[in-house]
């Protein structure tokens, strides 16, 4: 339920996205209301002092990612993140959104002395705290940064950090394009408000349904393009949901794919409880894969979830396991009705050459 409240933890993004509405001049678009809510010093979801990732509600968690569910996700990975290493001549990996900290400290003990250095760049103060506690251990071979470095080295993850970027909403009324944002209403509540645009879909009008709500990944596409032309040599690997965009921008899906998440629990209005829940679109990874190649990137693979463990020698690592916490939730990663067909895995380089693993069987590349 909304809390009425008007000093709760709460309502304090609302408050201030209101201010920011109204010396907008009454609109602000819905990329800049998703920052807010989310990021937002001290106040956006991923800013606050709450925690976001857990295997089950009872533990005061929003949504749980794969690397929560199984260490051996991480241990997968890290047979394609080694192999992109030694091609790369690197020893360092870059994770951007490392969530609670458990993939780094998957990927750092299954490296071993493979890595030498692994740098975090998370822009929530409240999540550095957490990774900080969880990777203690590691000492010196673990830092974070603020942003990216010039002329980077290494191999780069983003476990779902591509979907929680802010996106563009475009409406078609049939006639022409809207760019969609949000106003405040008499009560003060968000609501959804519409403005002329020269912003348009990255295919085709003609296959679009007066009434239908896209989303543009103009922020996620910049930050692909900035990795590439940062990364002197090295190797980049982008888990998330999405699809190419035949299938993002099919006719058929005239609400688009905007999602928030709390209490384990989904709903599709992002105008409610703001800041008190996670706000994510699936990618275009048709987008993302341009965007790297546009900026010197060399697409490496994209395929499923699933298709990608199983390269990297999912089946190998369960022989030999025991424990049902570990083994159990691999079926979920896998399965085609759970995460193996929902994610996705794209691949690319820079300055190096070689046949990912990850993509041995099953690249989709063609279809992007």
């Amino acid at each position: 339920m909304h809390d009425p409240l008007p000093d709760s933890v709460s309502t304090r993004p609302a408050q201030q996205i209101r201010r920011e509405i109204e010396r907008a001049g009454g609109w602000i678009g819905f990329d800049r209301y998703m920052a807010l809510a989310l990021y937002a010093p001290g106040l956006g979801y991923y800013s606050r002092d709450s925690r976001q990732f857990g295997a089950l509600p009872q533990s005061g968690s929003d949504f749980v990612t794969a690397p929560e569910m199984s260490p051996l996700y991480g241990r997968a990975l890290a047979r394609q993140v080694a192999q992109a290493l030694d091609a790369s001549a690197t020893a360092e990996v870059w994770e951007f959104g490392a969530g609670s900290g458990a993939l780094a400290a998957q990927l750092v003990d299954a490296l071993g002395e493979r890595v030498a250095r692994y740098t975090i760049v998370d822009l929530s103060g409240a999540l550095r705290e957490r990774q900080r506690e969880r990777l203690e251990a590691y000492g010196d071979r673990v830092r974070w940064l603020d942003a990216l470095t010039d002329a980077m080295e290494g191999v780069v993850i983003g476990n779902e950090v591509l979907d929680a970027m802010p996106v563009q909403l475009l409406h078609w009324n049939g006639t022409r394009w809207l760019e969609r944002g949000v106003a405040c209403a008499v009560d003060g509540a968000f609501a959804w408000s519409d403005r002329p645009t020269d912003l348009r879909p990255p295919i085709d009008d003609a296959r679009f349904v007066p009434g239908t709500t896209i989303e543009l990944h103009t922020q996620a596409e910049a930050f692909v393009a900035t990795l590439a032309e940062h990364m002197a040599r090295g190797a980049a690997f982008f888990v998330d949901y999405g699809f190419p965009a035949d299938e993002y921008y099919h006719p058929q899906r005239v609400g688009g794919t905007l999602m928030c998440h709390r209490r384990h629990l989904a709903d599709s209005d992002p105008l409610v409880d703001t800041g008190d829940k996670d706000i994510t679109a699936h990618v275009d990874f048709t987008g993302i894969a341009l965007a790297g190649q546009d900026a010197g990137f060399d697409v490496l693979g994209y395929t499923s979830q699933a298709r990608f463990l199983l390269n990297c020698g999912l089946p190998e690592l369960l022989q030999g396991e025991t424990d049902p916490r570990v083994v159990a939730p691999v079926h979920k990663l896998l399965a085609e009705h759970e995460m193996g067909e929902l994610f996705k895995v794209i691949g690319f380089a820079k300055g190096c050459a070689f046949d990912a693993i990850g993509f041995a069987a099953g690249d989709r590349s063609h279809r992007l």
